[in-house]
């Protein structure tokens, strides 16, 4: 396996500074893939696949004709991150969770920030996930949001953007994990060797956040994980957290709420419950409050949780808070709540309600990526340069009809990674969602999930939209460089250990 001919083309390569030039922090690795014997690396990387299917780790894709359920799809070769952009990611992810919960707070009680002309009160009033029944809301310890996944990209310069928050239910950390354990068992020696950062402990510091948010009269705080069922997209993560954590995956149909507090059926009887760690969203979570029609939440909750006799994690109404176009203005959040510079910048962004915005992008759609407001997962956006026509004309009309409901930005060159394609080398774009828990004070999993998108071009990493993921390294300082006595040509078996 030779990188002498892979191909960094124009993009900024997370590996590789020129052809047959590693980056400092990759040459172990390099040098590992290079003294491989032919066939090896797709040897394990397809043992890597049967391990996770033999777990069980998979997606679903709604609506998909080959069934609900996938495997997972995942990539042998990890992304790297050197310890000193590390630091400067961990530092820039508190100051900007920490600054989205102070926002929270405000439009929910004084709206000071829409009295001091930061941020137009329309913004906050059309927002899809505003939601007037939390006006007033003190969630415990004053935190909103305590599980956060902001999604971050580098473009072709090496500089770091935050593409977007997602505050609602993020996914994806049961994967970081679970990548963690496949790499750990198909490349051990070089993985001990290469000292990369732990991410294992996250299910007992995600526990302890829960914990840490409980009502005051809850001495030994219960704690379930509440999920739509078995046929959401994400239900694999919701059972492998709740077991992870040593806690009862619930629906909605298992609580009840009887004199102000929650209580869930059990083979035992009626338990009560402290803590909900809910993975469903707003609109479904009580009838009596939000959508009549649910059948997924259950009546009473949100009474229980404003009167403090249960804590929702996250808090109801913090969709408001990853609304892209709120976003735009995240920057003026942090110098107005914290009076200092944003240490990770947003990615330059157009408002398709502001006219002088809107010419422009109606101007430029051949260059620029629309998305929706309020859409996740791929869905809802048009990437300019790899559109027709046609495409493009149909954006137009939705944006003139609904300005509000859409921005746009430039067309990033997404770096790469080294991505095993037909048994070749061949780079393919990546983002980064790190994790952050928001509790006893705030903590950033060292790396989290790196997304790929697989498709040769393409610039969407999501799953449902065909992409898969790879293992985040975050490396010490300096980056390992030789290990005297490492034989990284031993086979490694993959099994459902």
């Amino acid at each position: 396996m030779r990188f002498q001919d892979y191909d960094c083309e124009t993009f900024y390569d997370e590996w590789m500074a020129a052809p047959g030039k590693p980056r400092p922090e990759a040459s172990l690795l390099v040098r590992m893939l290079e003294s491989l014997p032919a066939g090896e690396l797709q040897r394990r990387q397809l043992a890597a696949e049967r391990a996770f299917l033999v777990m069980g780790i998979t997606f679903a894709v709604y609506g998909h004709r080959d069934g609900a359920e996938k495997v997972w799809p995942f990539d042998l070769l990890p992304r790297l991150v050197i310890m000193d952009e590390w630091e400067r990611i961990d530092r820039g992810l508190r100051q900007r969770i920490q600054t989205l919960n102070l926002f929270l707070n405000d439009i929910y009680h004084t709206q000071r920030i829409v009295r001091d002309g930061i941020i137009p009160e329309e913004v906050i009033r059309t927002a899809k996930s505003f939601r007037p029944e939390c006006i007033g809301l003190r969630p415990p310890a004053g935190i909103w949001a305590h599980i956060t996944g902001t999604d971050l990209v580098r473009d072709r310069d090496g500089k770091m953007y935050v593409l977007e928050d997602n505050l609602r239910c993020p996914s994806g950390v049961s994967y970081v994990l679970e990548n963690r354990q496949v790499m750990k068992r198909t490349f051990p020696q070089v993985f001990q060797a290469s000292r990369v950062l732990p991410v294992d402990d996250y299910p007992s510091r995600l526990l302890d956040t829960l914990q840490f948010v409980a009502p005051m009269s809850a001495r030994n705080p219960r704690v379930a994980v509440l999920t739509p069922g078995v046929f959401n997209s994400a239900y694999f993560e919701h059972s492998f957290l709740a077991r992870q954590m040593g806690v009862e995956l619930v629906e909605g149909r298992d609580l009840h709420v009887d004199g102000g507090r929650v209580f869930m059926r059990t083979t035992r009887g009626l338990e009560r419950v402290d803590v909900i760690y809910r993975r469903i969203d707003d609109d479904f979570l009580d009838p009596r409050v939000f959508r009549p029609d649910s059948m997924l939440g259950v009546p009473g909750l949100m009474k229980a949780y404003m009167e403090g006799k249960v804590t929702l994690v996250n808090a109801p109404g913090t969709g408001v808070a990853d609304d892209k176009v709120v976003y735009a203005y995240v920057p003026k959040m942090i110098k107005y709540y914290l009076g200092e510079e944003p240490i990770l910048p947003n990615v330059p962004t157009y408002l398709c309600w502001e006219k002088k915005d809107l010419d422009y992008i109606l101007g430029h759609l051949d260059e620029l990526v629309v998305k929706a407001a309020n859409e996740s997962g791929g869905y809802g956006m048009l990437i300019g340069p790899h559109s027709t026509k046609e495409q493009q004309g149909e954006f137009a009309d939705k944006i003139k009809a609904a300005p509000r409901n859409y921005i746009a930005q430039p067309t990033l060159g997404l770096s790469r990674v080294p991505t095993l394609v037909d048994g070749k080398l061949e780079g393919r774009h990546v983002d980064l969602r790190p994790y952050i828990l928001y509790g006893r004070e705030i903590y950033v999993q060292p790396g989290g999930l790196t997304r790929v998108a697989l498709k040769k071009g393409s610039l969407v990493v999501n799953s449902s939209q065909g992409g898969g993921s790879k293992d985040t390294w975050v490396l010490p300082a300096p980056p390992p460089q030789a290990v005297d006595g490492l034989d990284v040509r031993t086979p490694i078996t993959m099994g459902a250990q």
